[in-house]
């Protein structure tokens, strides 16, 4: 019921992505690196842990697309302070679709590190920056850059998490979409979530007719978590419901 591992304050996640599904076949190479990287920090980001190594399992494929993705892995592995540690690669076949997977290991900034099991009724529930870009950009070929960044190249929250981490009773980032997200700390705290629909951040501009797809996409890589009753978060977030009891 978790994205990660914890042994005391060291943690330890694994994400996965292929062709098809997490990015297009026509994709540059370098940006799915890129996301690879950042989804892995994000699990890290929300147990308020800094990054200390990867390890990467690539499945090789032509000279351009490899290049291409060394020179991703090496761009976004420099931006957030993270060494490759080592890993392996594969050869793979014409008719198999491209996988690749990561680990990324951190030590936590506090401990106990934060769960999704820790809400209780009466904590208010938050989340940070504002959601649908990624979706805006997935879906729209004339989205703006900005909701294309979102989708290509997103930033895992590390230093908001790493604030968090000693306030927050819950904590998860925003991966699979707000409402799946919101249910799965409900589900592993054995609470109620009551969301308030018109306190939900979306991107700025987010066209209308997106605003339900918003809510249910995933990729924004922001941080959903929970507060006790009358505490207030140490960064930019936006209060979005409140937890009940279980009902």
């Amino acid at each position: 019921m978790d994205d990660t591992a914890v042994f005391g304050d060291l943690v330890i996640t694994h994400d996965m992505m292929a062709a098809g599904v997490h990015w297009r076949h026509d994709a540059d190479a370098a940006d799915v690196a890129w996301k690879l990287v950042a989804s892995n920090l994000s699990d890290l980001a929300a147990k308020g842990a800094r990054p200390m190594g990867v390890l990467i399992g690539y499945m090789l494929g032509d000279d351009g697309w490899n290049a291409a993705f060394v020179d991703g892995l090496a761009t976004a592995l420099q931006a957030h302070d993270v060494a490759l540690w080592g890993g392996d690669t594969v050869s793979g076949t014409n008719d198999a679709p491209r996988s690749i997977g990561l680990t990324a290991i951190g030590r936590a900034v506090h401990v106990p590190v934060p769960s999704r099991s820790g809400a209780m009724p009466g904590d208010t529930v938050w989340v940070t920056g504002a959601l649908g870009g990624a979706y805006w950009g997935f879906t729209d070929p004339a989205a703006p850059v900005q909701a294309r960044t979102r989708l290509l190249r997103p930033s895992p929250r590390l230093s908001q998490g790493q604030v968090l981490a000693s306030h927050v009773s819950a904590m998860m980032d925003v991966s699979d979409g707000l409402l799946l997200d919101t249910t799965r700390i409900a589900n592993a705290s054995d609470v109620t979530i009551a969301l308030s629909r018109h306190a939900i951040p979306l991107e700025p501009d987010l066209p209308p007719a997106l605003h339900d797809g918003a809510l249910c996409w995933g990729d924004d890589y922001e941080l959903l978590f929970t507060l006790k009753p009358g505490d207030h978060p140490m960064v930019p977030a936006s209060q979005i419901g409140k937890i009940q009891p279980r009902g």
